[in-house]
């Protein structure tokens, strides 16, 4: 499907902007948590109090058992076994289910050792429909408690009973996860729309009549010279032409290509002025860069601005491009005179910019610095991209 056919609904875009690791901070995670555990007590409590009619204290009671018994089995459940499984077997789906009848043995068990200790103290439930349970309870050997005929006699009750902050938890973190998997299919669409977007953008700058004008009615005086640099002209013009056309419409490519086409336009922009102006460009390589790929014409937009609005003052005019690759980092820098006093132009405000600003933070976040100046009498741009 093509990218810009692609749209994502309102409803997904709004819930593609909601931040839930900035709003679940580590102090409104632990108020949730109060709060869920709270919402949780009070149902129990009001089911003790108002379905089996048992006094306060017995209601409170039986509450505060109950919800230690689910904290402890959600706690383990969700934070100790889970993260653990996943860490260590592919299988994790399979084990998260096997958790299940282990999570109803931990349930009983802590039900037991908290009837054991209720029972030490001499504390009971002397009256309602469920009277002398913890004595009851307390009594029986932890093997008996724990065994295959009450596991499965009780199974259905200890589900219940813990399953409401269970899918709680699960629903959040679905919630989490559906979040981040429509953020990143924006993402996705936008840097699908914004290459097609830039693509077509430099697509246009290099078939500008302008700049084609200027680079054939220069190489028309090398070929009327018959200068031998007329050929080699030519194959640059052609090498443009072809990468723009067909290769710089992916989202990456060697890096070398990129090095070579700014070669070229370099070249043929140079064509345009004497040998005397001071226009230089450097390049630094390490050995092998075979390997190495990047986001093509991320620094076009600054050459071509430096060559559209620079050199036009009467003295002093330079531009000077240095490229350098070291240890898998592409370092770009360029600058140009300007006249003083002179308004900034689009070159530091323009939808290039912008439009490499935002390429840069989707294809690279965290991962590139570009720093822009507007200095006194020159324009400066240097841009460092971490391409591993």
């Amino acid at each position: 499907m093509n990218a810009s056919n692609q749209k994502i609904s309102p409803f997904l875009e709004k819930v593609s902007q909601i931040n839930f690791d900035k709003f679940y901070t580590p102090r409104n995670r632990f108020i949730c948590h109060v709060c869920t555990w709270l919402f949780f007590s009070v149902l129990l409590f009001l089911n003790y109090s108002v379905e089996l009619k048992l006094p306060f204290s017995s209601s409170l009671l039986l509450t505060a058992r109950g919800t230690i018994n689910n904290m402890t089995v959600f706690y383990l459940f969700f934070y100790v076994l889970v993260p653990r499984i996943f860490k260590s077997s592919v299988w994790g789906i399979f084990f998260i289910l096997m958790c299940i009848p282990a999570s109803i043995y931990i349930w009983l068990s802590v039900n037991y050792f908290q009837f054991v200790i209720l029972h030490y103290f001499g504390i009971d439930i002397h009256e309602g429909a469920l009277k002398e349970i913890i004595s009851k309870n307390a009594k029986q050997p932890y093997f008996k408690a724990i065994s295959y005929q009450n596991v499965f006699g009780n199974a259905m009750l200890v589900i219940y009973s813990f399953s409401p902050p269970f899918f709680v938890k699960i629903l959040f973190d679905i919630s989490r996860l559906f979040n981040r998997t429509i953020y990143f299919q924006k993402q996705t669409l936008d840097l699908k729309l914004q290459n097609l977007n830039i693509e077509k953008d430099f697509l246009k700058a290099q078939l500008n009549p302008h700049f084609l004008f200027n680079t054939l009615n220069n190489l028309y005086g090398l070929v009327v010279k018959k200068d031998p640099s007329a050929p080699e002209a030519i194959i640059n013009i052609s090498d443009l032409m072809a990468y723009t056309l067909y290769e710089s419409n992916t989202e990456k490519v060697p890096v070398q290509k990129e090095i070579d086409f700014i070669q070229n336009y370099f070249y043929l922009e140079r064509m345009r002025y004497s040998a005397d102006k001071d226009i230089t460009l450097e390049i630094s390589v390490e050995d092998d860069i075979d390997n190495i790929q990047i986001a093509p014409l991320l620094s076009f937009t600054f050459i071509e601005n430096a060559f559209k609005y620079g050199l036009k003052s009467a003295e002093n005019n330079f531009l000077k491009i240095s490229i350098d690759i070291v240890n898998n980092i592409f370092y770009f820098a360029i600058e140009n005179n300007k006249e003083k006093n002179s308004v900034k132009k689009t070159s530091f405000g323009g939808i290039g910019v912008k439009n490499v600003e935002k390429r840069l933070n989707l294809i690279y976040p965290d991962n590139h610095e570009l720093i822009t100046e507007d200095r006194e009498s020159s324009f400066f741009v240097s841009l460092s991209i971490n391409l591993t």
